[in-house]
């Protein structure tokens, strides 16, 4: 590091450090902070002086100590050895920290992000004299049995390629290649680097019509998620936010995933930190990690840094992004990192807005937000990011600022009850206060992939859920038996549809995952059941005998007997609950 002066400490407040003397400083400037080398950040410039925010704990420093900069913004190291690592909320290797400093992160310990001594067998892509443009793909190197690291050159670089070194093995500091162009003579390596706070440049942005199909049924048949969309996910304490995201994680079709703890527990965390390297990846039987980055930047972690980490992780989205990949960001809370906003801009003395919050809190969700999307990248693929982000409202209180200004950018809202968590309903999400706009995109997918009447038929066990609602507040008045069998009739319906259709096992190794065809057979059963038992029910036939039927356990335990690959068991219990209502309506003719 080159140890240039910049300025001198003149005030600490907390991790927000007030510099005097500045002589050469930029905005968003990655400094040092003392001899012990604090990691900081220039987060505000006047004449002499400069606000930095210290990504370490700043207890012991004293006005007078130096600040060293770097002359480069906070920036990432992207290259092969990503995926499988565990890195704090500004890209230091966790668990390289722990080898040199024990279980506990000494202050200004630093580590490389990418293991300078590892060699990865690089296979070239191109051929010397051709000319190239930022983003294009140089060479490929297999990171793990799934992941093809595909090595691109940096946006910000472009020229004709000079040389191109054979394929072999090379570390990530090597030089792979030489680029020349008008201005300068570039040595390629593996690596490349990238700040932190600026979105990696596409070629074009392309429309939502694909969407992510998660295995959670309530999610993709009721609110689906396009693959490039943004979702919230808000819920109380204890609602199931971390687990909801851990199903999406573990099954959902995304190439790679990032999941951030921002300012979680240190438990909830150790949760994570230990079980996912242990979880067995579906489509491939090896482990989890070998598609998963996590970041880990937990509550008794520096608050600056909980701040960063959210943009280290789609970071490193966008990176996988522009190599062709579809990536999932699971931010786990987005809540703990407006909580960091409201501190440092407490610290800073800023004029706060709506509960403390700073006035730009909504300005900064929507440009973390905007960061995803499904894109024509510069290499000439197509990647995507998606977004899934928590939200942990006081007291499950939806209409507080963090909740509301994610609403007004996000396009998909899985809201979690309290009273579905606490009755052992899961996944918690709501069908009364969730919603997804991604319907007409991705109708066609559905109906081409999948049946022609997925949409009717989505409307129609909507259009039930909401009857049942209106019905439910009746019961209140008038209790069940006031209601004709009609009526009741839709609330033993819609009870079915979320006990053998919404309500999943994570643990049953049918129920964790279902496939869109098996989710459109199960819809079909239950919507069967209510077609012909409404019309059996008009025809004299009485509620109790419809719900005496054999059939109709078979129907509550599908979920449990019938595997994915087995749609012809759904056409035998159709015509198995044919038989038996035909039978009924027989006794009435």
């Amino acid at each position: 590091m080159d140890k240039r002066i910049i300025g001198t400490i003149q005030r600490i407040n907390g991790p927000v450090i007030t510099a005097s003397g500045i002589t050469d400083a930029r905005m968003f400037e990655l400094v040092y902070v003392s001899d012990d080398l604090l990691v900081g950040e220039v987060i505000k410039l006047s004449g002499s002086s400069a606000v930095i925010q210290v990504y370490e704990d700043t207890t012991g420093l004293k006005p007078g100590s130096p600040i060293y900069g770097s002359g480069m913004p906070l920036s990432l190291a992207l290259g092969p050895g990503l995926i499988g690592s565990i890195y704090d909320g500004i890209q230091r290797p966790l668990e390289v920290l722990r080898a040199y400093s024990g279980h506990f992160i000494k202050r200004g310990i630093a580590a490389k992000a990418l293991a300078s001594d590892k060699k990865w067998h690089f296979v070239p892509a191109v051929q010397k004299g051709i000319d190239l443009h930022g983003g294009a793909i140089i060479g490929t190197v297999q990171e793990t049995s799934r992941i093809v690291h595909k090595i691109i050159v940096s946006p910000d670089i472009s020229g004709r390629l000079l040389s191109i070194v054979p394929e072999g093995d090379y570390s990530v500091e090597e030089p792979i290649a030489v680029i020349e162009n008008s201005q300068q003579k570039k040595e390629i390596t593996m690596t490349q680097y990238w700040p932190i706070r600026i979105p990696r440049p596409v070629r074009a942005r392309r429309a939502l019509e694909i969407p992510l199909i998660t295995g959670q049924r309530v999610i993709d048949t009721l609110f689906p998620l396009a693959k490039g969309g943004t979702v919230a996910i808000p819920g109380g304490f204890g609602t199931g936010k971390t687990m909801t995201q851990h199903a999406i994680a573990k099954w959902c079709d995304a190439d790679i995933i990032v999941y951030i703890g921002c300012g979680e527990r240190g438990n909830e965390m150790t949760d994570v930190l230990t079980e996912f390297p242990k979880l067995v990846d579906p489509r491939s039987g090896k482990s989890l990690m070998e598609r998963t980055i996590l970041i880990a930047n937990t509550s008794n972690m520096p608050v600056s840094a909980r701040e960063a980490s959210i943009y280290t992780g789609v970071t490193m989205a966008e990176y996988f992004r522009d190599q062709g990949y579809h990536v999932a960001v699971m931010a786990d809370s987005t809540s703990r990192w407006a909580e960091a906003l409201r501190e440092l801009s407490g610290r800073m003395e800023e004029m706060p807005a709506e509960e403390g919050f700073p006035a730009y809190l909504a300005t900064r969700i929507a440009e973390f937000y905007e960061r995803a999307g499904y894109m024509d990248t510069l290499s000439g693929t197509e990647g995507s990011v998606s977004i899934i982000g928590a939200v942990s409202p006081p007291g499950g209180d939806f209409s507080e600022p963090v909740t509301q200004h994610t609403r007004r950018f996000v396009r998909c809202f899985w809201g979690l009850d309290r009273n579905l968590a606490n009755a052992r309903h899961y996944p918690a999400i709501s069908w009364l206060d969730s919603y997804s706009e991604y319907l007409e995109d991705i109708s066609a997918w559905w109906k081409n992939s999948v049946a022609e009447s997925w949409a009717d038929d989505r409307r129609e066990i909507m259009d039930l859920l909401r009857r049942e609602t209106r019905l439910l507040q009746v019961v209140k008045l008038v209790g069940p038996d006031a209601l004709p069998d009609s009526q009741r009739f839709i609330l033993d319906v819609c009870d079915l549809f979320k006990t053998a259709f919404l309500q999943q096992n994570a643990f049953d190794d049918i129920d964790r995952y279902s496939t869109p065809q098996k989710q459109y057979n199960m819809l079909k059963v239950i919507l069967t059941y209510w077609q012909r038992g409404s019309s059996a029910i008009k025809r004299g036939v009485s509620l109790v005998e419809l719900k005496r039927m054999k059939v109709v356990q078979e129907i509550i335990k599908m979920k449990y007997t019938i595997k994915d690959d087995n749609p012809q068991e759904f056409t035998k219990l159709i015509a198995a609950l044919e038989r038996g209502i035909e039978r009924l309506e027989s006794m009435y003719a």
